[in-house]
């Protein structure tokens, strides 16, 4: 079912770090009105990198995770620079996070983090004929890198130390595109 997107009669906000919280007053088609609060970035946005060494064989990384307070096990990700175009950004993240850098870079699809109320967009970077190079990142600690056998996925999405939305979801999306190829 195709419905109008309800009118917005206001828009109030303030900045809230990264992002800016804006309160939206809305009017639906039934004539509901409703007060939304919603998320929306600043900057064009982020990745999400799927590097495989080999053809089986994927790169997670596992870093301080301070939302959960315990070091979580996901794929190489990080906010693109102003300017950045998808592959530049996940080139440059896989540099910073793992080391490696990438030949081969395919932009699969854009991945959204729970968009009822925020407008966070991510895109999915299959990274393959992967060499040795890093660069200098943000990251607080080396952060350590784990390859991981794409045929064991199911293993892994039962792990409690992996729970990223977007790297379980970038994975099973990123193994049924290979598989496609």
């Amino acid at each position: 079912m195709s419905r109008r997107l309800p009118v917005i009669h206001g828009i109030t906000g303030e900045d809230a770090g990264p992002y800016r919280l804006e309160r939206l007053d809305l009017e639906f088609s039934n004539g509901e009105r409703r007060r939304f609060e919603r998320m929306v970035p600043r900057g064009p946005g982020a990745v999400v990198v799927v590097p495989m060494l080999d053809d089986q064989t994927v790169l997670l990384v596992r870093e301080y995770a301070a939302g959960v307070n315990r070091y979580e096990l996901g794929l190489v990700k990080g906010r693109m620079d102003p300017g950045e175009t998808p592959e530049q950004a996940a080139d440059r993240e896989l540099k910073e996070e793992a080391g490696y850098g990438a030949r081969r870079l395919d932009v699969l699809r854009q991945l959204t983090l729970v968009p009822t109320y925020m407008g966070h967009v991510s895109w999915l970077v299959l990274a393959r004929d992967l060499y040795p190079e890093r660069l200098p990142g943000d990251e607080p600690e080396e952060l350590e890198v784990i390859p991981w056998k794409m045929q064991e996925l199911d293993r892994l999405m039962l792990r409690e130390d992996f729970s990223e939305g977007r790297s379980l979801a970038a994975l099973f999306v990123a193994r049924e595109w290979l598989a496609r190829q």
